[in-house]
C-alpha cells in the first residue's frame, strides 16, 4: 500500500523503554523517570478524589464542543468562548493547524532545534520546512523574520522552549509581532506557561485583540499533571478557530480529560505549590551544577538543559544503569547535553550524588 511521499521522510514516534522493562533490564527496583517533564508532585486531589462521580455514561460520546469546560475556561482567561479550540493535548493542535493551513507549496519557519512535532506535521502536509538556528538556546526572531516569504503560512515560536527552556523578551516577542505579516500566523507554544515567572510574562492573550494572526497554545499535561488524560487548549481568533473546526474531529476529547480539566483548572493552590515547590528545587540542583563545574540553560520550565564533559547519551546510559531516565541532548539536537526533568527533593539529591560520583570518575580523582 502507498502512503503519503511525503512520509518517506519521518519515521513514527519511538518511545522510550517502559519502566518494567527497564528493571527486568537491570535488576532494578526502583526507577525515577525524569525524561518526559511531567509533574513528579503529580495531580490535584480534586481530580483523583472526585473525577469518577462526574464520569458514569461511558455508553454516550462526550461532548464534542466541550461546552462545560469551554464556559468555564472562558470566564477564567476572559476570552470569548468561540475563541477556545480543544484537543487532544496540544500536540493534537499542533497536527490539526498544520492540516487546516499547511499544503504543498506553502511554507512554514521554526527555529531549530525546537519541539519536534512542528516540522513532523508540516512534512506531512506537504509543505516546505525553513529552519532557522537557535542562537545560545533562544530563536532568532529577526533571522525567523527575513525568511518568511509570500508562501509562508505558519511561523512556530515556542516559548519557554523546549528542549532549553529558555524564554524570549517580551520586547522581542512584541518586535517580532509587528513585523511580521498579518496574514502569517504565529503559534505561541506556551505548555509550560504557569511556570514562568508573572514578571516575565507576554501577556500575550490580554494583547490578542493587537495581533488577529496569533495562536496561543497551552496544555493540562504540565503543571497541571494529567499528561495521561491528554487535553490541550488553544486560543484564537473567532474567524481562525472557525476554520480549524471544519477540520478537527468530532469526539477529539474525551468526556473524562474534559471533566478532569474542569477540575484542575479551579485548584489554584495546586498550581502555586507546584511552581513553588519546582523552582525550589531546581535552584537546588542548579546550585550543585555550580559546584561541580556544569552549566546549564536559563529554564522557566520544569526542566533543564545541562551541558556535560562528556556525550550526553554517556550519562543516559550511566543514569539509566542507577535507575534513572533522563533525555540525552543528541535525540534533541544539542549534543554534549542532558535535559533533566525536575523531580521530587529526594530523588533529586540522589541524582546529584549520581552526577558528582560520574564528575569525580571523568576528572580521574576516583
Amino acid at each position: 500500500m502507498h502512503g503519503k511521499k511525503t512520509l518517506s521522510q519521518l519515521s513514527p514516534y519511538q518511545q522510550g523503554k517502559q519502566i518494567e522493562e527497564i528493571q527486568r533490564e537491570y535488576g532494578l527496583e526502583k526507577i525515577v523517570k525524569l525524561s518526559s517533564n511531567e509533574n513528579p508532585f503529580g495531580n490535584s486531589t480534586k481530580v483523583s478524589e472526585n473525577l469518577l462521580a462526574h464520569t458514569s455514561t461511558f455508553n454516550v460520546y462526550p461532548d464534542g464542543h466541550a461546552t462545560e469546560l469551554r464556559s468555564e475556561m472562558a470566564k477564567k482567561l476572559h476570552v470569548n468562548e468561540d475563541e477556545l479550540i480543544f484537543g487532544n493535548g496540544s500536540d493534537e493542535l499542533v497536527q490539526i493547524i498544520c492540516r487546516t493551513f499547511l499544503e504543498s507549496g506553502a511554507n512554514t519557519v521554526m527555529a531549530t532545534p525546537t519541539f519536534p512535532q512542528y516540522r513532523h506535521h508540516a512534512i506531512i502536509e506537504g509543505a516546505s520546512i525553513k529552519e532557522v538556528p537557535t542562537k545560545s538556546g533562544y530563536h532568532d526572531l529577526d533571522s525567523m523574520l527575513e525568511v518568511i516569504d509570500e508562501d509562508t503560512r505558519i511561523v512556530w515560536i515556542c516559548s519557554p522552549d523546549n528542549p532549553t527552556g529558555t524564554l524570549l523578551s517580551k520586547e522581542a516577542f512584541y518586535n517580532f509581532m509587528d513585523q511580521c505579516p498579518k496574514e502569517v500566523l504565529v503559534i505561541l507554544d506556551e505548555a509550560y506557561y504557569e511556570y514562568l515567572d508573572p514578571a516575565l510574562d507576554f501577556d500575550a492573550l490580554e494583547n490578542r485583540s493587537l495581533y488577529k494572526n496569533i495562536i496561543i497554545l497551552r496544555t493540562f499535561s504540565k503543571a497541571y499533571g494529567l499528561a495521561g488524560l491528554r487535553i490541550g487548549y488553544g486560543i484564537m481568533d473567532e474567524a481562525i478557530a472557525a476554520k480549524i473546526n471544519i477540520v478537527r474531529g468530532p469526539f477529539n476529547t474525551s468526556l473524562i480529560s474534559q471533566q478532569a480539566a474542569l477540575l484542575a483548572m479551579h485548584d489554584d493552590q495546586f498550581i502555586d505549590d507546584t511552581v513553588m515547590k519546582n523552582r525550589a528545587i531546581m535552584h537546588d540542583f542548579q546550585a550543585f551544577l555550580d559546584d561541580i563545574g556544569w552549566s546549564y540553560y536559563d529554564s522557566q520550565t520544569n526542566f533543564i538543559l545541562i551541558s556535560t564533559p562528556i556525550s550526553g547519551t554517556e550519562v543516559f546510559e550511566y543514569l539509566l544503569k542507577n535507575g534513572y531516565i533522563i533525555r540525552p541532548g543528541e535525540l534533541l539536537g544539542y549534543p554534549n547535553t542532558i535535559r533533566v526533568t525536575i523531580g521530587l527533593d529526594a530523588d533529586m539529591k540522589q541524582l546529584q550524588n549520581l552526577l558528582y560520583q560520574l564528575h569525580l570518575h571523568i576528572n580521574n580523582e576516583v
